[in-house]
């Protein structure tokens, strides 16, 4: 179930530690890991608490991600103080503008915004990657992508042929692992929800990143299409084209990260089916499944492309159209 917004007891005694023993604490968030975020004002000064409670969480990679982006260049938290043995963080507050809710309010400048997010990807992958980090490439590509028959079938009653599906997806992707593209940090939760809108600032560095503690070593075009094919707010198939372009003329990239795009972009939209209806059912959030219709919608356009024949053909045999998008209607 999820966390109730309530402080953890020994937050008062962190905060008063580290200069801020009379600031207010105050509900700001929770996402879909144990992770809880609060604000913390002191009159005219705010700040981020981060409650991530071990065992569940640990803050020492979200730290190592911050620290590595800020030092290459783009907006990441600052870390004011840290409490490792018990998870919390305080961290630079970027004040309440998402880019979510601004495109919702300005979608005549949706391509405008997206210009500066597709450059911010530029910026991070004409850098080499991020030293440590654990690989994303086939192997993970595909134990992720099971989630969907691990969790989505199952939901729906379905018997589905576990084998060929994996057998599918790995005459997919075995040719995007093999493309021989530069590798890159892959921030994996890169979205409108995750990306504030920071006052002051211009170039990618307005650009203020959250939620990439799960950052790897993988394919370029894997950000990319998790920001273009959003799961939580509809990108114009316009704005997608326009941006696939741009990234491609500012990387040097053509043919072989336009097919590597659709590919992880079915990859990454087949998996988060499978995600939020585990979310539903082993956490407790059945909020999620109010994306489905858009994953569905975003799954079958990818499956559209000739390289994805093999795994069209399987969901063709194996998921009848009443237990797709409508199914969650």
């Amino acid at each position: 179930m999820a966390a109730p917004m309530i402080p953890p007891a020994h937050a008062p005694a962190f905060l008063a530690a580290h200069g801020w023993g009379d600031a207010q604490i105050l509900p700001l968030a929770g996402d879909a890991s144990f992770r809880r975020y609060f604000r913390v004002v002191d009159r005219d000064r705010q700040a981020v608490l981060m409650d991530a409670p071990p065992p569940h969480e640990d803050p020492r990679p979200f730290i190592a991600v911050a620290e590595w982006l800020l030092a290459e260049g783009l907006s990441a938290p600052a870390i004011l103080a840290r409490d490792l043995e018990r998870g919390l963080l305080l961290i630079e507050d970027f004040g309440d503008v998402r880019l979510r809710e601004t495109l919702d309010e300005r979608p005549d400048a949706e391509a405008d915004y997206y210009a500066g997010v597709v450059d911010l990807l530029a910026h991070l992958h004409a850098r080499a990657p991020m030293p440590g980090l654990p690989v994303h490439g086939l192997d993970q590509w595909l134990d992720e992508v099971m989630l969907f028959a691990d969790w989505y079938a199952p939901a729906l009653d379905l018997e589905v042929d576990r084998d060929g599906f994996r057998a599918a997806w790995e005459a997919v992707l075995a040719p995007v692992e093999a493309d021989g593209l530069p590798r890159v940090t892959v921030l994996r939760d890169f979205h409108a929800e995750n990306i504030m809108l920071v006052a002051g600032r211009e170039g990618v560095l307005r650009f203020g990143l959250l939620d990439f503690q799960d950052a790897l070593v993988g394919h370029p075009a894997y950000d990319l299409a998790s920001v273009l094919e959003d799961a939580r707010r509809d990108v114009s198939a316009g704005v997608e084209a326009a941006m696939l372009d741009r990234y491609v003329a500012a990387s040097g990239q053509d043919e072989a990260l336009r097919t590597a795009y659709w590919a992880l972009a079915a990859q990454r939209n087949t998996r988060i089916l499978g995600v939020f209806v585990r979310l539903w059912k082993r956490d407790g959030k059945p909020g999620y499944r109010r994306f489905q219709p858009r994953m569905w919608g975003l799954l079958e356009r990818d499956l559209s492309h000739p390289a994805l024949l093999p795994v069209r053909a399987w969901f063709d045999a194996n998921i009848p159209p009443e237990k797709r998008a409508e199914a969650w209607a």
